[in-house]
């Protein structure tokens, strides 16, 4: 098989399979495919409660899987808001953390499912959609991340503070967790939430530029009855933002 990233600022990934060749996908992420490309729905082999910690963690309950018969075949997968889709590689001995809708598609050997760590809950309080995708298995996954992207080599120990809507994707060696901005000033005042993720190395961690919560608050400026950051333009704390506003969304 063979993978082509094409496009720009909204970019898709073209998959061109040879018979009996599969990837896998979550849900509602197909765009386009040639006739020889069959579908079918999987849970991907571990049983129902896997694929409940899945659907918990972002994926959905059910995988699709594209399969060429007949010849060979192309399926292509659009990036759902202006960004990057980047590829990893997964092995027994390299798993990998991303944010909740951040998984594309994989090959056949790749696993998803909900993160279950113990400092997880800090992805609740931080505001990161409650739980992150574990993309555990053997194969290749591609990765969808919002605006541009920078990838940073933390070395053991090394720290970076990140606000938890830009963290894309880390390595499993990573540590992961959520601490306060420092100051009550800052926390009502700066406009940046209440809370920082802390990505310790060692391993690799992917930001990405655009927060999706904060692209939606500025959309939502322009709908009709819609309060977005121009409402709070001042900095300022703003109660009617509810727990978004709290929480850095």
């Amino acid at each position: 098989m063979d993978f082509v990233v094409k496009g720009t600022v909204l970019p898709v990934l073209e998959a061109t399979l040879q018979p009996g060749e599969a990837i896998i996908s979550t849900h509602g992420d197909l765009g386009w495919m040639t006739p020889t490309i069959q579908l079918s729905q999987t849970t991907g082999g571990k049983g129902f409660l896997k694929a409940a910690k899945r659907m918990v963690g972002g994926a959905g309950l059910f995988l699709t899987r594209y399969t060429s018969e007949g010849g060979a075949g192309t399926v292509t997968f659009p990036a759902k808001l202006p960004g990057n889709i980047i590829s990893v590689d997964v092995t027994s001995d390299h798993s990998y953390f991303v944010h909740r809708s951040g998984f594309l598609c994989g090959t056949d050997g790749i696993e998803a499912s909900v993160a279950m760590q113990q400092k997880l809950g800090g992805a609740f309080l931080g505001g990161m959609g409650f739980f992150l995708q574990h993309l555990t298995g053997q194969g290749q996954a591609w990765l969808e991340l919002s605006g541009e992207v920078f990838a940073y080599d933390l070395e053991p120990g090394m720290t970076m503070r990140v606000h938890p809507s830009h963290v894309g994707a880390f390595t499993e060696g990573v540590d992961f967790s959520i601490a306060t901005i420092p100051g009550i000033a800052n926390k009502m005042f700066g406009g940046n939430g209440f809370f920082v993720a802390m990505l310790t190395g060692p391993g690799r961690i992917w930001l990405q530029s655009m927060s999706i919560s904060q692209l939606a608050a500025e959309v939502g400026d322009y709908l009709p009855g819609g309060e977005g950051s121009g409402s709070n333009s001042g900095g300022g704390f703003n109660l009617s933002g509810g727990i978004n506003s709290i929480f850095g969304n």
